[in-house]
């Protein structure tokens, strides 16, 4: 499985995973399949792909806009997925995830969505939106394509929340290191997302990543102390939109991960 592979390969290599997230679709379809793959060459392992919907609870301006610029350009998670297909074929051995929400899934179908995404070689699907007691049908159309949904958890997140996740995980669990959206701003990472981390990362069966509010290599060696990898989404987003070249910002992240290996 590519999502564990990549996962073991920077766990060798004494150093997190970095997760490099943008929106399919933003500026163009083809631009997008060329900033995921300056991503990989940057040193990125997994890569992250939103597809844009209308109402974006968990993101922040940047990802909001660049959602907004993808509808406007005639994007649709069908669209989204031919993305992920041209992708697969020039990077082979990355690991692709989807992230968005549910309401396109359900307008596209479950199982037609999930089968789809399965011969376009995604490897998860992250849906923020879909609570992990009402995912049942979702998760069985996922695990007979061999697709990872993918829980995420909060600092804020009961300890019955925290157990219903970590008792269906798969291919990993994105922890939220800020109560709020998406995005780097004023926010940063709490400083006392230590403990519930170490926690959840001691009683998973898959790896724990940290997420929002994570766009510069301090905050990234700071988030991964007690996580296996990171995901910088608004800081990459926002790059794109502003023609910034994206290998030496996914090159600096990639060497403050290597200085200080996961614990």
């Amino acid at each position: 499985m590519r999502l564990a592979r990549a996962f073991a390969r920077a766990r060798d290599e004494a150093r997190g995973a970095l997760i490099a997230y943008l929106m399919a679709g933003d500026p163009s379809p083809e631009a997008s399949v060329e900033s995921a793959l300056a991503c990989i060459r940057g040193g990125a392992d997994i890569v992250e792909l939103g597809f844009p919907f209308s109402d974006p609870i968990a993101d922040g301006p940047v990802i909001q806009r660049a959602a907004e610029r993808a509808l406007a350009a005639g994007v649709t998670l069908a669209s989204v997925l031919k993305i992920a297909a041209q992708l697969r074929l020039q990077a082979p051995e990355t690991p692709l995830v989807l992230m968005g929400y549910l309401n396109p899934v359900l307008a596209m179908g479950v199982e037609r969505f999930f089968t789809a995404a399965s011969h376009c070689g995604v490897d998860g699907v992250i849906l923020p939106d879909l609570p992990p007691e009402e995912a049942g049908e979702l998760r069985e159309h996922a695990q007979r394509t061999g697709i990872s949904i993918i829980s995420m958890l909060a600092p804020t997140s009961t300890a019955a929340r925290r157990d219903a996740v970590l008792s269906v995980a798969s291919g990993f669990i994105y922890f939220v290191s800020v109560t709020g959206v998406t995005g780097t701003g004023a926010r940063s990472v709490q400083a006392d997302i230590g403990p519930p981390l170490k926690a959840i990362r001691s009683a998973s069966k898959v790896p724990v990543v940290v997420g929002f509010g994570i766009g510069t290599p301090e905050q990234a060696r700071a988030a991964v102390q007690h996580a296996d990898g990171v995901v910088v989404g608004s800081a990459i987003v926002d790059r794109i939109d502003k023609r910034e070249p994206l290998e030496p910002f996914i090159a600096s992240l990639r060497v403050a991960l290597s200085s200080t290996p996961p614990r």
